[in-house]
C-alpha cells in the first residue's frame, strides 16, 4: 500500500517561500512515472502545479508557477519537495501530492491519472 504524507504548508505573507515536502512509503519514488503537486480551492477544480517523471527525470511546471516554484525528488529519502517562492495571494490552496507508476491513464495535469493522494497541507499567502 502506498501513502503519501505532506507536509511544509503554512502561512506567509506575499513574496515569501515555503517549501512542501512528500514522504512516500511503500513505493519508491524513483519507479513512479510521475510524482506531482495539485493544488485546489474550495469550490474549484484540482488543478496541476508540477510533476516529476521519476525514470527520465522529466519536469512539467504549470504556466501560473513557472520560475517560482521548483520541484525536485530525494530518492534516498523517498520524498518529493516543491519549492515555492515569490509567493502570491493566488497561490492560496489546498497543496497535495500525488503519485502514480503507471506509464497510461493521461497526461501529468490530469487528475484522474493518479492512483495515489495525500492528505494535503494547506497554504496561505497574505497580501
Amino acid at each position: 500500500q502506498v501513502q503519501l504524507v505532506e507536509s511544509g504548508g503554512g502561512s506567509v505573507q506575499a513574496g515569501g517561500s515555503l517549501r512542501l515536502s512528500c514522504a512516500a512509503a511503500g513505493y519508491s519514488t524513483y519507479n513512479m512515472y510521475y510524482m506531482g503537486w495539485f493544488r485546489q480551492d474550495p469550490g474549484m477544480e484540482r488543478e496541476a502545479v508540477a510533476a516529476l517523471a521519476g525514470r527520465s527525470g522529466s519536469i512539467y511546471y504549470a504556466d501560473s508557477v513557472k520560475g517560482r516554484f521548483t520541484i525536485s525528488q530525494d530518492n534516498a529519502k523517498n520524498t518529493l519537495y516543491l519549492q515555492m517562492t515569490s509567493l502570491k495571494p493566488e497561490d492560496t490552496a489546498m497543496y497535495y501530492c500525488a503519485a502514480d507508476w503507471r506509464a497510461y491513464g493521461g497526461s501529468w495535469t490530469d487528475v484522474s491519472r493518479y492512483k495515489y493522494w495525500g492528505q494535503g497541507t494547506q497554504v496561505t499567502v497574505s497580501s
